[in-house]
């Protein structure tokens, strides 16, 4: 198992790809500290994990919130006494309420920014805490193609905050570089995950979506857990930094 002897916390993971790479990392051995604001679908999973046989707790968590975010990690720490790994999963996007920079209210543009800029930003500073103080560690952060391309010209709050992600990926793997603690990014394609659900639902939009793919269809939550895997464990031990695509080729074209 890669994970074996490790812990790890991972936000958003009551459902798709949070949830898919919460169990992988549970069946390779890691201890994992489950946060969400979905208390009901969060409990679900780890009472999955440990059906299992793994390890697992979970902790009703708004990454919006410092005090929430302080208290998942301490709870990680304390169950389990130390944290490697840290997947900053969870994310909004509010299709119907982003928008061309013109037509966006400054409400839904906070909004956005408070969950999927400040929260990545807040699990890290907590989470770093522990992996300075044992020595190292692994934070993976879940970027998108939006945040690097203008590929979805109406969402300019969830784009610019994938933006954010990137740009606070490279400044951490650069600052805690010294100290072994690595941070590097998972750029998800068109992923058939709730999220996504809005342009998918659609049988004529899904196809569209699909076609644009070179591999030819729509991402799965399992096509990223073995990505996620090699960046938490130590087979990555010399990447850093890295901004790995798992889209279908979506990028490439």
């Amino acid at each position: 198992m890669r994970l074996a002897g490790k812990v790890a916390v991972i936000t958003g993971s009551a459902v798709g790809l949070g949830r898919a790479v919460a169990a992988r990392f549970a069946r390779e051995g890691a201890r994992v500290a489950l946060g969400d604001n979905n208390e009901i679908d969060g409990s679900a999973v780890r009472r999955q994990i440990q059906s299992e046989g793994g390890a697992a707790i979970f902790v009703p968590t708004d990454i919006q919130q410092e005090a929430d975010v302080a208290a998942l990690l301490h709870a990680a720490a304390s169950a389990f006494g130390r944290i490697d790994i840290l997947y900053n999963n969870a994310a909004v996007l509010f299709a119907d309420r982003d928008a061309r920079a013109h037509e966006l209210s400054a409400e839904v543009w906070d909004q956005i920014m408070q969950v999927n800029l400040r929260g990545p930003f807040l699990c890290a500073k907590y989470s770093l805490r522990f992996m300075l103080e044992q020595g190292g560690g692994s934070i993976i952060n879940i970027g998108s193609p939006t945040g690097l391309y203008g590929c979805a010209p109406s969402l300019t709050a969830y784009s610019s905050s994938k933006g954010g992600v990137f740009a606070l990926t490279r400044v951490m793997a650069a600052a805690y570089a010294r100290d072994n603690i690595r941070v590097n990014s998972i750029i998800p394609g068109t992923m058939d995950t709730p999220m996504n659900e809005y342009i998918l639902t659609d049988g004529q939009s899904r196809e569209r979506y699909r076609e644009a793919i070179p591999l030819g269809r729509l991402g799965l939550p399992a096509d990223v857990e073995g990505l996620a895997v090699f960046l938490a464990s130590d087979e990555s031990c010399y990447c850093t930094g890295g901004v790995y695509a798992c889209d279908g080729g979506l990028t490439a074209v």
